[in-house]
């Protein structure tokens, strides 16, 4: 990413961004309403709940890439007018609360589809706009969400805003104290803890990796709820600890717990499976495994085909460049080539038989 051109929307910019809490712009746009506006009632609330779910199925699938102008269209003919409509406070209430899960799908979306300022700058925007939506709405769990988009964001340009990243998770963290459900809370604590590696405060990443832990153990049995948040599961747990120990250096307990997030606990989406994947096959090599390596990415690769996601193609890229000191195994070699017809095309990259 250009570090330099996103400026303009990350360091303190990204907390300006979030505004100032308005508890009562609720309450006036339900008395305000003009004339011949349209009215807004629960279907049109679960109209957009629908949506949500049907999209980011699709892109927790297939990448941020595939619906992005589907979900963004929608917000801008569809939800838009009915913000502007007629309903009740309790109704529009709800309605803030299921355009900002919207608009931070779309966010998500965005910055899952590019590392470039464009994609990363419409990211933290609709970010924001779901954090005040949600805040207007009182909606803590979704407040949080939001700004977890942006710390993950922060802490993704690396460490030159790595103080802006563990503000955003603290502020994550104060709303979350709201919270009851244990898989939303592990969600905000592993964040919290990857922001603090990434500062190197190994002794609060430690304490918020436990804390999380803690929490999502006490999920086990559990059915997962309908939020964003409560779709973290111990397998995504599994691979948030491990990347977190990693960033500490921990490559051993990185390789076990990337392990368990794919070999026991499983992950149900392709997009998933091959960010783990391309992750472990980077510490098999770190720890001198290269047939690790090898088999590890070629499942990547596998799995890779059809995903339109920054992160894959930032794994496919590490891969090929950390493979390009062993150009003298065949497989090695066959990898590689098979990585660059990946960058060229993200929906090729299977090996053909």
């Amino acid at each position: 990413m250009d570090r330099r051109g996103f400026l303009a929307t990350s360091s303190g910019a990204a907390l300006s961004l979030l505004g100032v809490p308005d508890p009562e712009a609720i309450t006036r746009r339900a008395a305000n309403a003009l004339p011949g506006a349209v009215r807004v009632g629960q279907g049109e609330i679960r109209a957009i709940h629908q949506m949500v779910t049907t999209l980011g199925d699709l892109a927790a699938e297939y990448g941020g890439g595939h619906a992005k102008h589907l979900a963004r269209g929608y917000l801008t003919d569809t939800v838009g007018p009915w913000l502007r409509g007629r309903y009740t406070e309790r109704t529009g209430r709800d309605l803030h609360a299921a355009t900002s899960q919207l608009a931070h799908l779309i966010g998500w979306m965005a910055q899952d589809l590019g590392d470039d300022p464009a994609h990363q700058g419409e990211a933290r925007q609709y970010y924001a706009s779901a954090f005040r939506l949600a805040d207007e709405a009182g909606e803590p769990e979704l407040a949080a969400t939001a700004l977890r988009g942006m710390t993950v964001q922060s802490i993704g340009i690396g460490p030159r805003y790595r103080a802006e990243a563990l503000a955003l998770a603290e502020r994550c963290m104060d709303h979350a104290r709201e919270l009851s459900d244990p898989r939303a809370i592990a969600y905000y604590q592993s964040t919290l803890a990857e922001a603090a590696a990434l500062d190197g405060n190994h002794r609060l990443a430690v304490k918020a990796l436990k804390e999380s832990e803690t929490q999502i153990e006490r999920t086990a049995d559990a059915p997962a709820g309908t939020s964003w948040a409560s779709h973290f599961s111990i397998g995504r747990w599994s691979h948030s600890a491990g990347m977190i120990l990693a960033r500490m250096g921990d490559t051993t307990g990185a390789r076990v717990r990337l392990h368990e997030a794919m070999e026991i606990h499983g992950l149900d989406r392709r997009r998933s499976r091959a960010t783990v994947l391309g992750n472990l096959g980077e510490i098999h090599l770190q720890e001198g495994d290269l047939d690790g390596a090898l088999a590890t990415w070629t499942d990547f690769l596998d799995c890779a085909e059809g995903v339109q996601s920054v992160k894959v193609q930032a794994a496919a890229e590490d891969m090929r460049v950390r493979l390009g000191r062993h150009q003298d195994v065949p497989a090695a070699r066959d990898l590689s080539q098979r990585a660059a017809v990946l960058l060229a095309d993200p929906t090729a990259g299977k090996q053909t038989m």
